[in-house]
């Protein structure tokens, strides 16, 4: 069985990853962009290992023309998390590295449409472009990261993680109280506004303070 890994600063052994837990809905500007109720309570979907891809290169199905880059902060977890409470979560926390949600929009408005589950739009190989990761005491003050993508030399996204309708620590618990969280499992924290197309040809740059900063480019499958 192949084994999908990431990266973190320091460590010469890659990690192996078990799932990752999305947080959808997480910053109001983003919410309102795209004309979506705010959510009552954290809302979760999971892509699975196989989604991951180096941050440095999206590469499109050819099963789409429409696809959108979501950033986000990430956090990767060495400590199992089960129904634990928010003060579990950050000692949990090895690292935060820079991920981008590719969502393919054409994709999951036909299948929303017809009533069908849409992971073959969020979860498809190469749906999670990852960073390595960077050490949990590198980081300081993850609830107040700036986040930018630029694509083609236009900004997109540049915000902070600040603005998060539910923290890194109360989306971390509530993911915890319906799956078990194990070591080597990512959750994405959600996306800012500016949120955009991708197509094949497009390069982009991203900077997540105290994470790292990457360029890429858009590739078709």
């Amino acid at each position: 069985m192949t084994l999908h890994t990431v990266r973190m600063k320091g460590r010469d052994e890659p990690i192996p990853v078990g799932k990752i837990v999305c947080m959808g809905r997480n910053y109001v500007a983003h919410i309102e962009e795209l004309n979506n109720e705010r959510p009552d309570a954290p809302m979760f979907f999971i892509k699975p290992a196989t989604a991951l891809a180096p941050i440095e290169r999206v590469r499109l199905p050819a099963y789409s023309e429409q696809a959108r880059h979501e950033l986000e902060l990430a956090v990767i977890l060495d400590t199992p998390l089960s129904r634990c409470a928010e003060a579990d979560v950050f000692p949990a926390i090895a690292g935060y590295a820079a991920a981008i949600d590719v969502t393919l929009q054409d994709v999951q408005e036909r299948c929303k449409a017809k009533g069908h589950p849409w992971e073959i739009a969020k979860a498809f190989d190469g749906a999670c472009p990852c960073s390595d990761f960077v050490p949990a005491a590198d980081v300081t003050r993850p609830e107040d990261l700036r986040l930018t993508m630029r694509v083609n030399g236009e900004t997109r996204h540049d915000d902070s993680t600040k603005l998060m309708i539910w923290s890194i620590p109360e989306l971390v618990a509530a993911a915890s109280q319906y799956f078990t969280l194990e070591p080597g499992d990512i959750v994405l924290t959600g996306t800012p506004a500016g949120v955009g197309p991708l197509a094949p040809g497009d390069r982009y740059e991203i900077d997540v303070q105290h994470v790292g900063r990457f360029s890429g480019e858009v590739v078709r499958d």
